[in-house]
């Protein structure tokens, strides 16, 4: 009796979640919609440190969809701040927040027309101990996360943004 139940039950959950239109983002692998739109995205070089790290991360992501020639553009700005705010009674920092975001915009190259123009950013916690080595090893391991979480937002962007345009050629 049990166990009709639970087969109903997931037979129910899986009729529910077909009627509701989901589609994977990637359908098709790397000859999909998404893909080849993303292969033909060409990142733009980003100043400083944070900036390289961020376009290594973007080109990593992007590369595995390989397309023959660019039609767009990304280009990237970053804001890369640290703040203290842990702070004990003799005014010395305990805590550091590491804060990293990105404004980017997608320019289509046929007319130079922007495309897609949004932000991305995440931020870390950072323990500030009596090692300054120890620190600063933990800032740089900090901006590393951040630029691939961030790198990782944008991408997941600029997925949606291939599928509304595969949506509204269609249409």
């Amino acid at each position: 009796m049990m166990r009709i139940r639970q087969i109903s039950v997931l037979l129910l959950a899986s009729a529910m979640l077909v009627s509701c239109g989901l589609q994977p983002l990637y359908s098709g692998g790397s000859n999909g919609v998404v893909a080849t739109q993303l292969g033909d995205v060409a990142v733009e070089p980003i100043q400083g440190k944070a900036g390289w790290l961020m376009r290594n991360a973007l080109n990593d992501q992007l590369s595995t969809f390989e397309g023959s020639e660019a039609k767009y553009r990304l280009i990237v700005e970053l804001d890369d701040k640290i703040a203290g705010f842990g702070v004990r009674s003799n005014d010395r920092i305990t805590r550091e927040r590491r804060t990293l975001r990105a404004r980017y915009q997608l320019v289509r190259l046929s007319d130079s027309k922007v495309v897609l123009d949004a932000t991305a950013g995440s931020d870390a916690g950072i323990d500030v101990v009596s090692s300054e080595y120890a620190t600063v090893a933990a800032e740089e391991t900090a901006l590393e996360n951040l630029s691939t979480r961030v790198a990782d937002q944008i991408v997941k962007r600029l997925s949606l943004f291939a599928r509304e345009q595969a949506s509204a050629d269609e249409n």
